[in-house]
């Protein structure tokens, strides 16, 4: 198979693009591994179990003020996002470094 020139980079912006984008880019660089989507398929997974979870949080407390916290995983991804448009393997902040420790088996 002929390898297509920056497809990493194209695996790892694809990631952040919703679960779906995220569930191709993951299925797209098990025929082909690079480490820049492998990290970027870590960190997206990470922020979208941090998203889910403070969704639950505030459906189960009903505490609107972490909300705030919604706003932060935003942040991530944005960070995230840009790192996979510049060919960057630099993790999100807080949490990034433990998404590549706890999803290493990507």
């Amino acid at each position: 198979m002929e390898q297509v020139p920056n497809q990493g980079k194209t695996v790892a912006i694809i990631a952040y693009i919703t679960l779906i984008g995220w569930i191709i880019a993951l299925i797209m660089n098990n025929g082909n591994k690079t480490s820049l989507a492998t990290f970027h398929i870590r960190q997206m997974l990470g922020i979208m179990l941090v998203g889910l979870s403070i969704s639950i949080l505030i459906s189960i407390t009903g505490v609107g003020l972490l909300g705030i916290l919604q706003i932060g995983t935003l942040v991530l991804w944005i960070l995230g996002i840009i790192g996979a448009i510049n060919e960057e393997e630099k993790p999100v902040p807080i949490v990034g470094e433990h998404f590549q420790k706890w999803f290493a088996g990507l």
